[in-house]
């Protein structure tokens, strides 16, 4: 490990070094480039100063107490503790950093959620969810875009997609695909018998025809009059969209703008970002052939999480962490899950690396 932290330290400098040559100036991509990956190791070298600081002041009190000063012996017996403790911290910490990076961390998100099993009252919950995301996102200062809804007859949705774009939107979502299985008595349960649904949620990296290379031969774009639940008319111009990715057979309908150049925009953004999912699915398919599909096929078994109203309870399955504050997350509060979510997964990240 410490062979690698050196090696980091050592680019560190020599970007450093680059960042002070005035000539780097009149090159704008290659300035940012090197100012970016300076950046990235930035706490990774901050961290290992911290660590080597503390090593280095241990090393000193341990000498102390290997001298005939008795009294100040004494108090290196007492300080000695929280140094090693502070020690054994930064270790872990070091370990974590060092982990390959997730190249797709800063990216922006679709986020596509769609009713699953359950009917009307999964689509309400699909509702709940997405009203809970975009608490989250407003809360962490995200630009949210609605670009596709199809909206169920008795409210809710059957599916819908939003663009999230801002500071590692997909590193702090990238855990929230799967199934969602939510337990409670719907409005329209005169019995008060508590009813499970399920619904779907796909996170997926927003994508652009340098990440994906799109033929256009490969698509079948067809336009129509877009319409609303129950057949009610949305426009009456010809403004809805479908685009068909012939290859893979992914189909996008697009009708929320009244312009149809918008609708195109946004049906093509969706693509995008499917066949970039499709494609990462791909490659991680090839490094473990036991990868489990982010979102199966929306069964009540196949969940990632429970959310139960009577109890007032979320739990998350992967993890077997459970929270009895159900009615804080639904306004957003997912901090504490996403957080054990990701000291989770580095952990076994860890272990992995260590094998």
């Amino acid at each position: 490990m410490f062979s690698k932290l050196d090696d980091v330290v050592k680019r560190y400098q020599e970007l450093s070094t680059q960042l002070q040559d005035q000539a780097i100036y009149s090159d704008q991509k290659k300035l940012q480039r090197v100012a970016k990956e300076r950046k990235n190791l930035e706490e990774i070298v901050e961290t290992y100063q911290e660590y080597r600081k503390i090593d280095k002041e241990i090393e000193e009190q341990l000498e102390m107490l290997r001298g005939d000063d008795r009294e100040l012996a004494a108090l290196v017996e007492e300080e000695l503790p929280q140094l090693q403790q502070k020690k054994e911290k930064l270790t872990e910490r070091l370990k974590v950093l060092l982990l390959p990076k997730d190249p797709l961390d800063e990216k922006n998100i679709l986020l596509e959620i769609r009713a699953g099993t359950g009917g009307e009252e999964a689509a309400l919950f699909a509702a709940d969810l997405l009203r809970m995301y975009l608490r989250f996102a407003e809360e962490q200062s995200w630009n949210v875009e609605r670009l596709s809804e199809s909206l169920a007859s008795a409210g809710g949705f059957k599916e819908v997609v939003v663009l999230l774009s801002g500071k590692q939107v997909y590193s702090s979502m990238k855990y929230e695909g799967g199934v969602h299985r939510v337990q409670r008595v719907p409005i329209t349960e005169s019995q008060g018998r508590i009813h499970t649904s399920t619904v779907t949620v796909a996170v997926m990296p927003e994508a652009d025809e340098l990440d994906v290379a799109l033929d256009e031969k490969d698509l079948e774009i067809s336009v129509m009059r877009a319409g609303g639940p129950g057949g009610q008319s949305v426009n009456t111009t010809d403004s809805a969209v479908r685009i068909i990715h012939i290859p893979t057979g992914i189909a996008v309908h697009c009708q929320d703008e009244r312009s149809q150049i918008k609708n195109k925009a946004k049906a093509r953004k969706i693509l995008l970002a499917r066949l970039y999912k499709l494609k990462e699915a791909e490659r991680q398919a090839e490094q473990s052939a036991q990868r489990r599909t982010m979102v199966g096929t929306g069964g009540r078994a196949e969940k990632i999480r429970t959310y139960n109203y009577p109890q007032n309870r979320v739990s998350d399955h992967r993890i077997g962490l459970t929270l009895h504050k159900l009615d804080k997350i639904l306004e957003g509060a997912l901090e504490e899950f996403i957080d054990a979510l990701k000291t989770h997964f580095q952990a076994e990240a860890l272990k992995g690396d260590q094998q």
